[in-house]
């Protein structure tokens, strides 16, 4: 996958962005504390299965998404957006 250089954007599309990241990151962070404790729940009820290991491993990907929001509210504050 190719970077999109935040540098390159016009002010409209970086804002666009920024939204668009936003939602989507802290969507898939609720669904995964919910995957999360239904996790945990199961595990309880009928011992490990494999829906426990779902959110640890998409984890990484919310991860990243904060780093790009940062990055994000970095360049606008260049810009003075």
């Amino acid at each position: 996958m190719t970077e999109i250089k935040l540098e390159e954007l016009s002010n409209e599309e970086l804002l666009k962005r920024e939204k668009m990241i936003i939602t989507v990151t802290y969507t898939l962070a609720g669904m995964l504390l919910l995957l999360f404790g239904l996790g945990i729940f199961l595990t309880f009820k009928k011992g490990f299965t494999a829906l426990t290991v779902v959110p640890i491993a998409l984890l990484p990907i919310v991860i990243i998404n904060f780093g790009n929001i940062k990055k994000i509210k970095a360049e606008r504050k260049l810009r003075n957006l």
